[in-house]
């Protein structure tokens, strides 16, 4: 007869009978690398496991030993396992880099109602004024990776959509206060509206935000080399030597400032990150393309808006992105606890385990239908200049279907590569920006030369061809993904 547990031990089993985890290890009952249990096996593993995945009370890192220049000052303290914040942190943690993300998209979104006056005081064709929002696209960049750091994978989708309400704000509300700043007092009181959101900005991140990073545990090999006893014996150095390591500390620092970032485009050799940051950089592109067609569109006849009125028409898309944040996350969790239960995917605490991949079903499927109809939907409204309604609503929805595919694919990418969570938001951003980037610049010569009906028309096909990516991911993802374990290990 088998001993009863004590009520604490069921307790805890309790807690932890259904918080699923990614497993990047080969187990040995399954091709695929995870390990699948009948179900009485689980319930008997359930009644036996200690609680070991429940992380414990963060532990505080003493002031004097955190990250950073200025981390000893930060309102909350670094901990040494960031998953282990209260909810009520990772949510407070989660706000601030959604406010910083606001940042990155405001600057180029606030400047877009005021891009006729720009080109009518500098005597500038407007091609030549998007270089303004061209050029700043190259160095957005947003914090997602945090979030990574910070939430459970069950919990993450959910968490990156509320997250991404953040850099939402910025294409929502930049072109309004921009369009009434440019009318009121011109448009370079939108710069001066930049700088102070800016430094604001700045003293919040460096007293509100801790480091999020976990601490690597050094190997036994790092631990051996600090016990090692050093050699205090005075040791004469002439002045070549001297000068010899002020070079290679200076090289090393300029490596490190100029070269080692851009180690992450490695990563796009791997099939499963180069296809997901191909899927959302063509959707980013697009999104400039759109944001230029609808200043020179409604700018001019047969709308005529005014400035602040232009500001006004951002409003519909962003309210797609708001609605498919808010509903897209949760969406796509359930879609992974659904596709691990079918497939059985049980780790040895009969926990789930998800997969990247899972995060890829019929949400984009929907985005892959949504967003190229709206973007034909619209061109066509705009060249025959029908009623104003009727092309912004077709924006609302281009926005659901953009956000879908945004904020699945940047999770995918921090689930990818776990243990380099930023470096693949990195990446994204690096050629989606690009992408962007190039995009705001042909926007205005492609629509003076085909005009918006067969522009958009176009690029709804190159979005419609696109989605031959969720098809990929299906079919090839779990091979591509045990691949790149094995070479990230």
């Amino acid at each position: 007869m088998s001993t009863p547990l004590p009520p604490s031990t069921r307790q805890a089993n309790d807690l932890i009978r259904d918080i699923p985890v990614v497993r990047h290890d080969r187990l040995p009952n399954d091709a695929d690398g995870q390990e699948t249990l009948r179900g009485e096996d689980i319930e008997a593993r359930r009644e036996t496991t200690i609680p070991e995945s429940i992380h414990p009370a963060p532990v505080s890192i003493p002031k004097s030993q955190r990250r950073g220049i200025l981390g000893r000052f930060t309102v909350v303290a670094e901990v040494e396992e960031p998953k282990a914040y209260p909810r009520r942190t990772k949510w407070y943690i989660t706000f601030v880099i959604a406010l910083a993300a606001v940042a990155a998209p405001m600057g180029s979104a606030i400047i877009l109602p005021a891009l006729g006056q720009i080109s009518a005081e500098f005597h500038a064709e407007p091609s030549v004024t998007n270089i303004a929002v061209a050029l700043y696209m190259l160095a957005m960049s947003v914090g997602a990776g945090t979030i990574a750091d910070i939430w459970e994978v069950k919990e993450r989708g959910n968490a990156m959509g509320i997250f991404y309400l953040g850099p939402l704000c910025g294409p929502l509300l930049a072109p309004i206060v921009g369009g009434a700043l440019a009318q009121r007092w011109g448009w370079r009181s939108t710069q001066w509206f930049l700088a102070l959101y800016g430094g604001v900005l700045l003293l919040f991140l460096v007293f509100a935000l801790p480091e999020t990073l976990k601490i690597a545990t050094p190997s036994v090999d790092e631990k051996n080399k600090e016990n090692v006893p050093s050699d205090h014996r005075l040791t004469r150095i002439s002045s070549r030597q001297k000068v010899k390591q002020a070079s290679q500390k200076w090289t090393k620092m300029l490596k490190r400032w100029f070269i080692d970032p851009l180690k992450i485009i490695f990563y796009l050799r791997f099939p499963a990150v180069s296809i997901t940051v191909y899927y959302a950089s063509v959707t980013f592109a697009i999104l400039y393309i759109l944001n230029i067609s609808l200043q020179d569109t409604f700018s001019k006849p047969p709308y005529s808006f005014s400035t602040i009125d232009v500001g006004l028409v951002y409003i519909p898309n962003s309210l797609g992105y708001f609605l498919a944040s808010l509903f897209g996350g949760k969406w796509t969790d359930r879609i992974m606890a659904r596709e691990a239960k079918r497939a059985g995917r049980f780790d040895e605490h009969g926990k789930l385990v998800y997969r990247p991949e899972d995060r890829m079903r019929e949400n984009a499927w929907v985005a892959a239908f949504l967003y190229p109809a709206a973007l034909i939907w619209y061109g066509w409204a705009a060249e025959k200049g029908v009623h104003w309604v009727v092309p912004l609503l077709a924006n609302f929805w281009f926005g659901v279907g953009s956000m879908l595919v945004f904020a699945m694919a940047t999770t995918m990418l921090t689930e990818f590569m776990p243990k380099k969570a930023s470096s693949g938001v990195a990446v994204n951003n690096f050629a989606r920006n690009i992408c962007s980037c190039v995009g705001a610049v042909t926007a205005d010569p492609l629509i003076s030369a085909v005009g918006n009906g067969w522009l958009f028309t176009g690029l709804g096909v190159i979005a419609m061809a696109s989605s031959v990516v969720i098809w990929a991911m299906r079919k090839y993802g779990p091979r591509w993904r045990q691949v790149m374990d094995r070479e990230l290990e």
